[in-house]
């Protein structure tokens, strides 16, 4: 089938338009698309595009050895690639899994400050090395975080089309529900992408075959590929520890608080004995982390308790890859899901908000029996976000509303299967409409 349309398509033309334009880095867990991006656009834009690629080609490796000279490290990539007739004109040069070579990063600055070169550099960042190309390219480059499929992309995989998407905008600007069509069909879209998730071969399979055959294997097969990633890039951490949270998640949003506890993990485990363990598998990509708030009250960045959090599938197809087969059937039938029902929905309204823009916050205040799965803000308030699996009463959304004691939140947003509404205290919108949610709370 043809390539899959992606957001970062538009964001790498707008990079190439900008003369003053960094060394690009783009970060992102495995198999989300990032070569594939970055070889579309380096093809199509450019009159040479270099490909090296530091996994396949260890052999490149040595091409800094003589130093961080552009013309050096031009001859040492010339002397490997002899039949490579390079001009100075409309280059791209794309390092890929820049983490088996930090060497790149050192490089960045004299590239930047070379100008005749277009370089975009990617990788997982996985480990150890993740700092340390951090440091070394600091102030000559820009970056770019890409995820996985969001529920727009997917969209467009399945065919639909930007004016649609648009109608979709407009009902959520004019508070006016959906036809009983538009809906159905939508919210059909969106519990296919919440069983799929947003890898692309995996994506691409299910367009293709119009049907779930194989992704369960897919997915399982990822897991696998990541869990063999944090034996190999985990560095100076406990490998044995990483692979212990990783594999914890899905018990952890099983839970009714879901909060994610060290010391449950292992006996005796201590939350001191896993410092960095959580920060390694968010900057890896696989793993979304949200905070619990202190006080319901603005900022949101200066208010947060970082010993008390949550974690999340940074793609919901892999939870429900971490669950067993039968479960997968559950979901598509929609029952015996008990309290994992929640955990679902929660888990791709993080995943949603995320891929939005969002850093993830709760709140929890158990002397006023008030639990908030997400915070948000607008321009002027804090935004309380309750997801609700199935359609009953919003106590803690109401409780927040209607207290003056909580002096920055003026209205909140209820999600859940439901048409759009607005009662005068909160807005009802249907799950499927959170990738529109940053956009809508900036123009309304």
């Amino acid at each position: 089938m043809e390539r899959l349309k992606r957001k970062i398509d538009d964001y790498l033309i707008e990079w190439k338009k900008d003369k003053d334009r960094l060394p690009l880095i783009i970060k992102g867990a495995r198999q989300i698309g990032k070569t594939n991006a970055i070889r579309n656009f380096g093809k199509n834009n450019y009159k040479t595009f270099i490909e090296i690629n530091f996994a396949l080609q260890p052999q490149f490796k040595t091409i800094f050895q003589d130093g961080f000279e552009v013309d050096s490290i031009i001859k040492n990539i010339t002397l490997k690639m002899p039949e490579l007739e390079l001009n100075e004109k409309d280059v791209l040069i794309f390092f890929d899994e820049m983490q088996e070579c930090v060497s790149t990063a050192t490089s960045l600055k004299a590239f930047r400050e070379d100008g005749r070169y277009d370089v975009i550099c990617s990788g997982s960042l996985m480990g150890i090395n993740y700092k340390e190309i951090e440091s070394n390219s600091v102030g000559n480059k820009e970056d770019y975080v890409m995820r996985s499929l969001d529920f727009e992309e997917f969209l467009w995989a399945k065919g639909y089309r930007e004016e649609q998407i648009e109608d979709l905008y407009n009902h959520l600007l004019e508070l006016k529900p959906l036809s009983d069509l538009q809906y159905n069909v939508m919210m059909s879209n969106f519990k296919e992408y919440m069983i799929v998730g947003g890898m692309p071969a995996i994506v691409s399979r299910f367009v293709e075959n119009k049907n779930f055959s194989g992704i369960l294997k897919m997915q399982q097969q990822i897991l696998l590929d990541y869990e063999e990633d944090i034996t190999k890039y985990a560095g100076g951490l406990d490998k044995a520890k990483i692979l212990n949270c990783y594999r914890k998640i899905p018990v952890f949003l099983g839970n009714e608080n879901k909060k994610f506890q060290i010391s449950k993990i292992v006996a005796g485990a201590r939350s001191r004995e896993y410092v960095g363990v959580i920060e390694w598998l968010a900057n890896a990509g696989i793993v979304n982390i949200s905070y619990a708030m202190e006080q319901a009250s603005l900022p949101l960045k200066g208010n947060y308790n970082p010993d008390n959090y949550r974690l999340y599938f940074a793609d919901t197809g892999l939870l429900i890859g971490s669950l067993d087969e039968e479960f997968q059937d559950d979901l598509r039938n929609n029952e015996n899901m008990n309290t994992y029902k929640g955990a679902l929905y929660e888990n791709i309204v993080s995943d949603m908000l995320v891929k939005a823009g969002y850093d993830l916050y709760f709140y929890k205040n158990d002397s006023k029996k008030i639990e908030m799965d997400f915070m948000v803000r607008d321009k002027n308030s804090l935004i309380p976000i309750e997801v609700k699996a199935n359609n009953n009463a919003t106590i803690s959304l109401n409780n927040l509303i209607n207290n003056n004691s909580y002096k920055d939140i003026k209205y909140g947003i209820k999600l859940c299967n439901k048409n759009i509404g607005f009662n005068g205290k909160f807005y009802t919108f249907p799950y499927f409409l959170t990738f529109l949610l940053k956009k809508y709370l900036r123009e309304k």
